[in-house]
């Protein structure tokens, strides 16, 4: 028979998540579980990477099991994956010497400095296409090495390996010490024009080339699955950003998105060229199809946004569950003049300032709870018109309508908001969860399911838009409001982290 669907593993920073798709690009079934957070000091954020491994084998079984399938129906598993978390595990014993090193911990912070003394943050900017900062791998792998007994004499002989959480999936369903494109992109070790690990970028920063995962194309077969997915093809892999792009179907340069998930992530396509900033983006490999050239993006990273909701939930209180906020927010008709910038790891995208710390300002006696959930939503909005606009300044054109996705456009007032501080339409696709979708397309590709990018593109639809509403003057005074806030973050941390 047939096989009929394909698989989908979505590794996020708060949960993992099985997604099957038919061949019309529609889900068929799902199952999710979150993991725990882990915050052993502040600025620090940890998962345990065993905790991973069996919450994503319980999810792709359970997602199996509602549609009543086995490995046999399946033809293909992609895995998505959350960026930059870095884990090291034992080769021989498969298990890790450390927790992971989540992409939102800050313990780089003087590293990173460190590194910049010579050259400033853009030294490596160059070759890998990223600025000095807390957000990625590499320096991240080198303080794993320095503080875990053992790890660098380990890495060195190749008996500790590097992987993003791409690789340690891989490894778990294949026993292949493989990444892609990527996710090797993210890490500060990868030469953008080679695609290869760099050997100046891995001296520099200290992370012996021994450990680190062969890397290939994002939509290639890697090896076969054990276990709960025996006999199905590990087909592709693409950090979740890039996924969500290739979900969106932006093959075209001049085409992007943007993802509401635990942070905000505006990625457009670049076409085959990767393209320097110079207003605090990234330049990063958007895909590579195997046997084609790698296609690259521009990319503005914001750290906290659906993380700031689940914030006002978990530590303050404010809300039950995260869907509550939207009607909380839409029962004030503004901010009552507060303010809200979640710069809990630092700011990201286009600031890049690791000293920041989130504020809550412009408070009276007047604002209540309503009030501050409604900056909240208002806080996503803002940060990403600002990266909206540095993507305006880097490309040379403004954005026309921005594609959105992810949990956080479930929200409809956050959406019109959006819409009403980029002055754009915002519209959401059919299956709002493209990282999956994007996973699943790649994998697809590789084995046959669907024959070319084109037959992908066909099968996007809309499924809801917001245009903008609000005056010109209303805008200006908001964004002005906003860049008064953001200004207040700075310097907290004298040491910057």
């Amino acid at each position: 028979m047939t096989r009929r669907y394909i698989a989908a593993i979505d590794q996020g920073t708060t949960s993992s998540r099985c997604m099957i798709f038919d061949a019309d690009g529609a889900v068929a079934a799902w199952a999710q579980r979150e993991h725990r957070q882990i915050f052993p000091r502040p600025g620090w954020v940890e998962h345990d990477a065993l905790e991973i491994w069996a919450n994503v084998e319980q999810v792709t079984a359970e997602a199996m099991s509602r549609l009543t399938v086995g490995p046999s129906d399946i033809a293909a598993v992609g895995i998505t994956n959350q960026r930059e978390t870095t884990l090291l595990w034992d080769r021989a014993t498969g298990v890790p010497i450390a927790n992971a090193v989540v992409w939102q911990d800050t313990r780089t912070a003087a590293l990173a400095l460190d590194l910049g003394r010579d050259g400033g943050q853009d030294r490596f900017r160059d070759l890998c296409g990223l600025p000095l900062a807390t957000y990625f791998s590499g320096p991240k792998i080198r303080w794993l090495l320095d503080n875990v007994e053992g790890g660098r004499a380990g890495a060195e002989r190749g008996e500790i390996l590097f992987g993003t959480i791409d690789s340690w999936l891989i490894w778990k369903l294949t026993g292949r010490h493989v990444t892609d494109v990527t996710n090797a992109s993210r890490t500060m070790l990868m030469n953008l024009a080679t695609l290869d690990w760099d050997d100046s970028l891995l001296a520099a920063i200290g992370v012996p080339r021994a450990m680190l995962p062969q890397i290939r194309s994002s939509s290639e077969v890697y090896g076969t699955a054990r276990g709960v997915l025996e006999g199905v093809p590990v087909a592709s892999a693409l950090g979740d950003q890039q996924a969500a792009l290739f979900g969106q179907t932006c093959f075209r340069p001049g085409e992007g998105k943007c993802t509401y998930g635990t942070g905000n992530f505006l990625l457009v396509n670049t076409g085959e060229t990767s393209v320097p900033s110079t207003h605090g983006l990234l330049t990063t490999v958007a895909y590579r199809v195997d046997g084609q050239r790698a296609v690259y993006a521009l990319e503005g990273s914001i750290a906290v946004t659906g993380a700031l909701v689940q914030w006002l939930r978990d530590n303050l209180g404010f809300i039950g569950s995260a869907g509550e906020i939207e009607a909380l927010a839409a029962s004030v008709p503004d901010n009552g003049g507060c303010a809200l910038v979640p710069a809990f790891s630092g700011l990201f995208a286009p600031h890049w300032r690791p000293d920041a710390r989130g504020v809550l300002v412009g408070l009276t006696g007047y604002v209540t709870r309503a009030h501050i959930a409604r900056a909240a939503l208002e806080a996503v909005a803002w940060q990403t018109r600002e990266v909206v606009d540095a993507m305006a300044a880097d490309s040379g054109r403004p954005l026309d309508i921005l594609k959105v996705d992810g949990g956080m456009t479930a929200n409809g007032l956050l959406m019109q908001i959006q819409a009403d501080v980029l002055d754009a339409p915002v519209v959401r696709p059919r299956v709002p969860e493209t990282t999956c979708l994007g996973a699943a397309y790649a994998a697809g590709l590789a084995v046959g399911f669907w024959p070319d990018l084109e037959t992908l593109r066909a099968q996007w639809k809309a499924d809801a838009d917001w245009s903008p509403s609000m005056t010109s003057e209303v805008r200006d005074r908001g964004y002005a409001h906003w860049r008064k806030a953001v200004q207040r973050t700075l310097d907290w941390e004298d040491s910057a982290g």
